[in-house]
């Protein structure tokens, strides 16, 4: 396991004299590649305090190799906040620039509802589910199905309420709570609901959190079902993940009984995951043929 930097975050700096500390030996000498001799002497590093050659950098390879993923981690981070800050932008049809909407003023203000109205058309039975309220100008800018609901003649623009159909009201009610604060508390089950409503309303920043929420939870034991749902879903990280791991557990995971259950579900899906199989075994099998020509 590679140890925690102190200065995480910080690049890799180069000794003074107080950081160094030499001691001669005899015999203690180095070869540069060139043939040349060159004195080496203690030095300690300036992150982990353990020594290392003279003719290094002022920080250890390994530390000096952590600071740059380190460095890569807070670019990530840089980037989810700034896709995080233009997914939260919400822009006035009428003057064209930003406006500033409050989640918490939703109920008293609020100028369109959402029905999480399952599987039923009935309209008695419409009434019955607890709706979510919402402001129009955050649906439109979220959502580019939204904006066509509302910024068109369409019935959910004229009575101001859109339903949601196979939808749970918890899930409806955080997939409306992200559109506000692109925030959202997630378990496996909540993740597959959400990316569904995501991928439905073509919430693409939505969606990618929720896929690699997914991915963290990722295994072998799981990758099948989690294939067929990125497959049903388009979701090309997940299936990608996914296949890798059924690749390289395709012996256990064909003697399972999700297998069994996925073959007869969606047998498609199954002749897909063994075109893959096979076109890595032929792959592995040319690569270590010494005839084979590259």
């Amino acid at each position: 396991m590679r140890r925690s930097l102190a200065h995480r975050g910080r690049g890799p700096r180069f000794p003074s004299e107080s950081d160094t500390d030499f001691s001669d030996e005899e015999g203690d000498e180095d070869r540069d590649d060139d043939g040349s001799v060159a004195m080496r002497g203690k030095m300690k590093c300036l992150s982990c305090k353990e020594e290392y050659r003279a003719r290094d950098a002022g920080t250890c390879r390994e530390c000096y190799e952590e600071a740059g993923e380190t460095e890569e981690e807070l670019k990530r981070e840089i980037e989810d906040l700034k896709a995080k800050v233009n997914f939260l932008r919400v822009f006035s049809a009428g003057s064209g620039g930003p406006i500033s909407v409050s989640r918490s003023n939703t109920l008293a203000f609020s100028d369109v509802v959402l029905i999480a109205s399952g599987s039923t058309d009935s309209a008695d039975s419409q009434s019955s589910f607890p709706s979510v309220p919402a402001h129009r100008a955050v649906l439109t800018s979220r959502s580019p199905v939204f904006r066509a609901m509302l910024e068109n003649e369409m019935e959910e623009s004229i009575s101001g309420t859109i339903k949601v159909s196979d939808a749970s009201y918890d899930a409806l009610r955080a997939f409306v709570s992200y559109l506000y604060t692109a925030e959202a508390c997630l378990d496996e089950h909540m993740a597959c609901d959400l990316l569904v409503l995501a991928e439905k309303y073509q919430v693409t920043h939505l969606k990618a959190h929720c896929e690699k929420f997914l991915m963290s939870k990722l295994n072998w034991e799981n990758s099948l079902p989690y294939y067929a749902f990125a497959h049903q879903h388009i979701a090309k990280c997940l299936l990608d993940a996914s296949l890798s791991l059924i690749m390289d557990n395709m012996d256990k995971l064909s003697k399972r009984e999700e297998y069994m259950e996925l073959v007869e579900k969606d047998p498609r899906v199954v002749v897909e995951i063994y075109e893959a199989y096979l076109s890595k075994q032929v792959n592995t099998a040319a690569s270590k043929d010494p005839n084979t020509k590259s």
